[in-house]
C-alpha cells in the first residue's frame, strides 16, 4: 500500500510524524516545490518523502491536509480518483449555506469524483496530534466516519498501524456530524483528546 499527504503544514507534518514513528514510508506534496519543504521533511525522518503533487496523488492512500479552501485546486490534479482512498483532516468554518447545507466532507466528496472519502484525524488540534499516540499505556483516539465502510477499515487498519485508536462513526451524515464544523459550531467531538485503553 503506498500513502501520501498533501499539505505539509502543521497538521501535515503531525501526520508525517506520525508516519515516522512507525516507520512508514508516506510522500509529502504541496502545491509548491518539494525543495521548499524538504529540509522540514528531512528532520522529521528518512521515511518521509517529498515529492510533487503530481507524483503524490499516484498513492493509493491519500490524506488531504491543506486548507478547505484549498481542496478544489488539489482536485485537478487528477481527472478521476477511482481507486483512491481519501482522508478528509481538513476542518473549515464556513457557512453551511455556502456549502449547500451539506458537511464539508460531502463537498469534497463531490471534487474528488470515484474517490473513497473517509473523514479522519481532524477532530485533534495539530499540537495535539503531533504527539506520540502511546498514552499512559493507552492510545490516542482517532475518530472515522465514511459512507465506504471497505474504505474505513482500512483507514482504521492504517490509523492502528500509527499508533491510534480508531473509533467508527459510522456515515458521514450520521457520526460524522459530530466531527464536521457547521458555521460557528463545532461538532460534539471535535477537540475532545480521548485515550482509548484495551
Amino acid at each position: 500500500m503506498s500513502y501520501a499527504i498533501i499539505g505539509f503544514g502543521k497538521i501535515g507534518q503531525a501526520l508525517a510524524k506520525a508516519f515516522a514513528r512507525s516507520g512508514v514510508e508516506v510522500s509529502v506534496a504541496t502545491t509548491r516545490d518539494p525543495a521548499s519543504f524538504a529540509s522540514q521533511a528531512a528532520v522529521i525522518g528518512p521515511t518521509i518523502l517529498p515529492t510533487t503533487l503530481a507524483e503524490a496523488v499516484k498513492a493509493e492512500v491519500i490524506f488531504l491536509a491543506v486548507r478547505f479552501e484549498s481542496h478544489p485546486e488539489v482536485a485537478e490534479a487528477l481527472a478521476d480518483w477511482k481507486g483512491k482512498t481519501l482522508i478528509d483532516a481538513m476542518n473549515t468554518q464556513a457557512p453551511p449555506e455556502t456549502l449547500g447545507g451539506l458537511p464539508s466532507s460531502a463537498v469534497v466528496a463531490k471534487a474528488f469524483a470515484g474517490a473513497d472519502l473517509v473523514k479522519g484525524f481532524n477532530h485533534l488540534v495539530a499540537a495535539v496530534l503531533d504527539q506520540d499516540p502511546a498514552v499512559h499505556g493507552g492510545r490516542r483516539v482517532v475518530f472515522l466516519a465514511s459512507d465506504d465502510d471497505r474504505a474505513a477499515a482500512e483507514v482504521g487498519a492504517l490509523a492502528t498501524r500509527l499508533g491510534f485508536a480508531p473509533i467508527q462513526l459510522g456515515r458521514l451524515a450520521e457520526g460524522g456530524l459530530l466531527v464536521h464544523a457547521r458555521g460557528t459550531r463545532w461538532g460534539q467531538l471535535i477537540f475532545q483528546d480521548l485515550i482509548k485503553f484495551d
